[in-house]
């Protein structure tokens, strides 16, 4: 039986590798994607995803907008990091327009509406700040006992920020929201201590460039960050965060381990960070799982495995 997932984006590059992987998937049954505001405004990222769906012939995919700004603070987007827009220049003219229209139904609704539908059948992966997630749990608290898998992309457990010393990005832009599903939710926590530790070798990614479209694209996507991987991590490699969660899905790339979690919603130097009780200090029960180790060779294989079925037939 196929896993039927629904993903919670802001395309933003590693965003569109997951979606990639989770479309090329035999196992996987992409029962809809919704947008939130986070590296690029909701609209960009709407419009982004169509654009992505109709790259690959998947127009036929749902996609319903949501959240247009975090739960309590303005919003501060990542386009200085992902490109005008929320891709870059040399990816988005590889995209085709979108021919179809998202949904009439706001995504925190089309998120209740396909848990209750699907129940224990659905896993949700939000790959973006949280603040969709966090509305349809409060709307719907019984959401997360309704559904196999939630999956959390963000935080840094122990190790450092990628947007301020202590928060990783999606956390740190509505760190109200990711509490609320830690607290809420019982997600599966994949933070920057698993995500920043896998790469596509440059060497396979210009590979990608030589081969039939659309993989020139999604080479470009992957490309971005090489400069960046090289000076901050020392690696020759392409970085594609929200694919690592995809890479779970489909072929378990993460192990995880029970914990307690909290997240900093203070306001100060330390606002988003994520607070792993690793030694069981507070004396709770855990109410999440979070990721620590991640295979490479399993997330670079299946990153280049999804990636060429789409030049395949």
């Amino acid at each position: 039986m196929s896993t039927k997932l629904l993903l919670d984006v802001d395309p933003g590059n590693d965003d569109a590798i997951a979606l990639f992987i989770a479309l090329a998937a035999d196992d996987v049954d992409v029962v809809g994607v919704t947008t939130v505001a986070g590296n690029t405004t909701v609209e960009n990222a709407t419009r982004n995803t169509l654009s992505l769906l109709e790259l690959v012939d998947r127009s036929d995919v749902p996609v319903a907008e949501g959240a247009h700004r975090p739960l309590a603070d303005g919003l501060e987007t990542a386009e200085h990091v992902h490109g005008p827009d929320g891709l870059p220049e040399a990816v988005r003219e590889g995209l085709p327009d979108p021919t179809a229209e998202p949904t009439e139904t706001h995504a925190v609704e089309f998120i209740i509406e396909q848990a209750r539908e699907h129940g224990d059948d659905l896993t949700i992966a939000a790959l973006g700040p949280q603040t969709n997630l966090a509305l349809a749990v409060a709307r719907d608290p019984s959401l997360p006992d309704r559904v196999a898998d939630i999956y959390q992309m963000g935080g840094a457990l122990k190790t450092t920020g990628n947007v301020t010393p202590q928060a990783s990005f999606n956390f740190y832009v509505d760190a109200a929201a990711a509490a609320r599903v830690v607290q809420d939710a019982r997600p599966k926590v994949v933070g920057l201590d698993v995500t920043e530790h896998v790469y596509v070798g440059t060497d396979e990614i210009r590979g990608l460039a030589e081969e039939p479209a659309p993989l020139p694209t999604m080479a470009a996507i992957l490309e971005f960050s090489i400069e960046e991987v090289r000076s901050k991590f020392g690696h020759d490699g392409g970085l594609a965060s929200d694919a690592v969660v995809l890479a779970d899905i489909v072929n378990d790339a993460l192990d995880f381990e029970e914990a307690y979690v909290q997240v900093d919603t203070t306001g100060g130097p330390s606002n988003g960070a994520t607070i792993y009780d690793e030694h069981g200090v507070y004396e709770h029960a855990p109410n999440c799982e979070v990721a620590l180790d991640v295979d490479g060779a399993v997330y670079q294989r299946t990153v280049l495995e999804s990636l060429r079925r789409f030049a395949e037939g």
